[in-house]
């Protein structure tokens, strides 16, 4: 069972700062040489790329949502019923 619902584009964000992490990490540990800027895109399209996979998700589960039967049965009646 699920604690809370799966979100991707938080997923994608998350990885991509924790890649920029084992970047600027092995860079301070002197495993290689970092040029400062080599970080700005993988940041920045990490996020953006994450943006679109969590609005993406929003608009399918939002398309997926559908009035429970009863809700849906009672909204009829109201309907035919005029109240």
């Amino acid at each position: 069972m699920l604690r809370h619902e799966f979100q991707p584009g938080r997923l994608i964000a998350g990885a991509a700062l924790v890649a920029a992490a084992v970047i600027y990490g092995g860079d301070a540990g002197g495993a290689w040489e970092t040029p400062w800027f080599v970080v700005i895109p993988l940041v920045v399209g990490g996020l953006f790329l994450a943006g679109a996979v969590g609005a993406v998700t929003g608009l399918v589960r939002r398309r997926r949502v559908r009035p429970a039967p009863e809700e849906a049965d009672t909204a009829d009646h109201a309907r035919t019923t005029g109240g």
